[in-house]
């Protein structure tokens, strides 16, 4: 994968995780469940900057940013906060993995940017339930 392939691998899985986080943010209730719809909100405005970052980074490099989609699917029906909760921890987990690709595809600044993302996301995906693993955005080592 090339540098750029990946940048725009990264970059749609960030169009895909605002868009997720936007709808689960509507699906929970900040009297109801505090916690949880600030971790929502908080990640739903991380992954709008990540998005705005990457995007920036691809113009730098005269790269045309991948568009996003209309809408996308979510992880599951995120009817309930747990549902929710597994949505999210889902949705860090993708991105996990885009930003380990980028990680190996990348160089200098773009490889740290790649690296603080994905540290970030599989912290916020152990926050949101997901099972630790050993190498994250790389569930088959």
């Amino acid at each position: 994968m090339t540098p750029e392939e990946a940048l725009q691998a990264t970059l749609a899985g960030e169009h895909a995780a605002v868009y997720v986080y936007g709808v689960l943010g509507g699906r929970v209730s900040s009297s109801a469940e505090p916690g949880l719809a600030a971790s929502l909100r908080a990640a739903y405005t991380v992954h709008r900057g990540r998005r705005d970052q990457v995007t920036a980074i691809l113009l730098h490099a005269d790269a045309e940013p991948v568009a996003a989609e209309v809408s996308y699917e979510l992880p599951n029906a995120a009817t309930t906060a747990a549902d929710c909760r597994a949505a999210a921890a889902e949705i860090e987990e993708r991105c996990a993995e885009v930003y380990a690709a980028a990680v190996g595809s990348t160089a200098r600044a773009n490889r740290q940017w790649a690296i603080d993302a994905l540290t970030d996301s599989a912290v916020r995906a152990l926050g949101f339930g997901a099972q630790s693993m050993p190498f994250p955005g790389v569930p088959e080592l």
